[in-house]
């Protein structure tokens, strides 16, 4: 049975990984460098994860969870206007939410997901695929203009996931101090003109 210190310093870690992996990457990051976050030495990071790349299969596998619950939320039976303008909504604040895992879960895929190519070829490409014959299925009832399913959904995946992604470079050219400052309104009028039949 896990106690409730095992608990938080598992926690603790996923935790100073999350920071030290959403910036440098999997190959720039150390066990070192995790320790050194955690404030843990690096023989008690490695009594809770056995290699830096468990750490990382980890924080992947929660983050799977939280990042298809959004797409997950598309009902068939809704309006289809509302149901993809609340998923782009969705997507846009876990971008404000979740900064660091959305640059996690991009630097995995930039490195050809080595270490997710099973979840996104299995899970997420059914989500992805179930989601995509509700939005054909509004397009042929004329209810959508004729876009096509998938390319919306990488759409608005990288229209909303820039924000987090590219952070930096938003605040460098805009100067403000909230880079998603009118990034909402923005999107719905986007994608309100391009979902309309």
């Amino acid at each position: 049975m896990t106690t409730r210190i095992q608990r938080r310093n598992r926690e603790r870690i996923l935790e100073a990984a999350l920071d030290v992996f959403s910036v440098n990457g999997f190959r720039g990051s150390t066990l070192d460098q995790i320790a050194a976050v955690a404030g843990l030495s690096k023989p008690n990071i490695l009594y809770y994860f056995d290699s830096k790349d468990a750490m990382h299969r980890a924080l992947l596998d929660q983050l799977l969870g939280i990042w298809l619950a959004p797409l997950r939320a598309i009902r068939a039976t809704g309006d289809p206007h509302d149901e993809i303008l609340g998923y782009m909504r969705r997507k846009l604040q876990m971008s404000r939410d979740y900064p660091r895992e959305s640059r996690l879960f991009a630097n995995e895929v930039l490195q050809g997901a080595p270490r997710l190519a099973d979840a996104i070829a299995g899970d997420l490409k059914a989500l992805v695929d179930d989601r995509a014959e509700i939005i054909r299925g509004w397009i042929e009832a004329g209810r959508l203009a004729r876009i096509d399913p998938h390319h919306l959904i990488f759409s608005i995946w990288a229209l909303t996931q820039h924000y987090a992604d590219f952070d930096a470079q938003i605040r460098l050219i805009r100067g403000d101090t909230d880079p998603m400052d009118g990034a909402e309104a923005f999107l719905d009028l986007l994608f309100d003109r391009l979902l309309k039949p």
